[in-house]
């Protein structure tokens, strides 16, 4: 309707009629009450979770590049295991190599799954999914540590040392405050 400058005869306020309240959606949850435990908790991911989960990605590209790194130094693990092993064969000395780049690609895919399952998991404020993050984090730390004294390619330290950094960013994301309080709020409503 069109606003009007006298005051309506009816008692009630000047502007335009009041909007009818929406229509039921079509999906049967949209008639449903609010869940109650919904109320003033937030649902949205804080800050720091998105941080965790970008660097969980990070991290997800990281082994990738491991793979790369592994693929790129084979002449330097032949020579290696030549220096380490002088009575092999080249077929032993050809099958080792093998072995070890193969093996390498394996963990790395393995990490790379691990990665984006945590990222997920995590995103999505699974308790649980942070308790996996902290072993595996952990773990990385312990790891990577002892690695870096074990003579490994310089490459193979640089990522190590940025996993490290990694780990240790990710573990105080996930135990900040707002984070978990995500993870409360989460996990009442399943």
């Amino acid at each position: 309707g069109s606003m009007t400058t006298t005051p309506p005869e009816d008692g009630g306020t000047f502007g335009p009629p009041p909007e009818p309240p929406p229509s039921p959606g079509p999906w049967a949850s949209d008639n449903l009450p609010p869940r109650p435990f919904a109320s003033s908790t937030p649902v949205d991911r804080p800050p720091s979770i998105r941080t965790a989960v970008n660097l969980m990605y990070v991290g997800a590209g990281l082994a990738v590049l491991r793979i790369v790194v592994v693929l790129l130094l084979i002449g330097t693990i032949r020579d290696q295991i030549e220096d380490d092993n002088p009575n092999f064969s080249d077929s032993e000395v050809s099958a080792s190599v093998t072995g070890v780049v193969a093996f390498s690609i394996v963990v790395a895919l393995i990490a790379v799954g691990l990665w984006l399952w945590m990222a997920h998991e995590n995103g999505a404020g699974k308790s649980w999914a942070r308790t996996v993050a902290t072993v595996l984090g952990v773990l990385s730390v312990v790891f990577t540590v002892l690695g870096l004294f074990t003579g490994n390619p310089m490459g193979v330290n640089l990522i190590a040392l940025v996993d490290l950094v990694l780990a240790v960013a990710i573990l105080v994301m996930l135990y900040r405050p707002e984070s978990s309080a995500y993870y409360q709020a989460r996990s009442r409503g399943f």
